[in-house]
């Protein structure tokens, strides 16, 4: 649904489109839809957007913002992350609120999982 004013869409570059679209498949399960060889589209996933072809990618050491999912199981959803080929950027901690990790896809970009308890 599209809401005057309020944020609608996403996106995020990527050195691999089909590593990245292998790897948000296989952990959290999104569909992508492409258009053409340097775009690939996803969308019910809580906010609807896409990746594009680029050497570049998202990280917060470049100011970047960060996504942040959340999970009811932290720790499996790790586990998931780390067999699908992500890599773990900042390892489970606490803050005001629960705890959360940070991690990087296969193309380099940095994401968040967080949730009230470690487990």
């Amino acid at each position: 649904m599209n809401i005057h004013e309020k944020i609608n869409y996403v996106e995020f570059p990527s050195t691999n489109l089909e590593e990245t679209k292998r790897f948000f498949t296989q952990v959290f399960g999104w569909e992508f839809k492409d258009f053409g060889p340097e775009y690939t589209a996803f969308s019910d996933q809580g906010l609807n957007g896409g990746f594009y072809q680029s050497d570049l990618f998202s990280s917060t050491n470049n100011g970047a913002s960060l996504i942040v999912f959340y999970s009811e199981g932290i720790q499996a959803t790790q586990k998931k992350i780390e067999k699908a080929g992500g890599t773990i950027t900042k390892p489970i901690f606490s803050f005001p609120g629960g705890v959360r990790f940070h991690f990087s896809e296969p193309s380099g970009n940095e994401f968040a999982v967080w949730s009230e308890n470690n487990s």
